[in-house]
């Protein structure tokens, strides 16, 4: 019964994607803007654990995926992480609009947009939480190709999913946030090579 095996890596793949997101969360440079550093050091602080949650969501997932799953077990993992992700990018939405606007030009509006944004993202991974727990579990067939969907949406989700952060960290916000310690720690050692 290998049939879940390929759609489960296509799964793990599609989630690796969504997690650059907030990995995206950071700059490079110097800024000595006080107030904006200090609402980047508030932005990262709060970033950086949720950072860690979206990570180990998608290290449950890729861990599941490696082994011979049974498809109550894919569903139950992955489920549990569809709903850690969509509290991590809750979480990050709350800690953006809790820090106000960025003291830069335009700053409420990239602000509005992103927790916007991180928003739609946690209401997608509850919508794909539920779609994982309807999953029937009995039928090979039919779950391979529910997951199979789930991977697809997850796709788009990590394709569509960081223009509004990006916006938000252009110029000097994103300088700011390069230099808090938490920001850096909330991303992905992938960019040192």
């Amino acid at each position: 019964m290998e049939g879940t095996k390929p759609v489960n890596k296509k799964l793990a793949a599609a989630l690796s994607g969504g997690a650059v997101l907030v990995l995206a969360l950071s700059g490079c440079g110097g800024d000595d803007n006080e107030k904006l550093n200090s609402w980047a050091k508030e932005v990262c602080d709060a970033v950086q654990p949720q950072a860690k949650k979206i990570e180990s969501a998608n290290a449950s997932i890729q861990k599941e995926t490696s082994d011979n799953s049974k498809p109550e077990d894919v569903q139950k993992t992955d489920a549990q992480a569809f709903q850690d992700m969509s509290d991590a990018y809750k979480a990050i939405g709350a800690a953006v609009t809790k820090a106000g606007a960025p003291d830069v030009e335009n700053g409420e509006k990239k602000q509005q947009d992103a927790v916007k944004e991180l928003n739609a993202i946690s209401s997608s991974y509850a919508s794909l939480k539920k779609q994982v727990d309807a999953l029937d579990t009995k039928d090979q067939g039919k779950f391979a190709d529910g997951l199979k969907d789930i991977a697809t949406e997850l796709d788009k989700l990590g394709k569509s999913g960081n223009d509004a952060l990006r916006t938000l960290e252009e110029g000097e916000v994103g300088q700011a946030m390069a230099q808090q310690s938490s920001c850096k720690a909330a991303t992905a050692p992938a960019t040192q090579s």
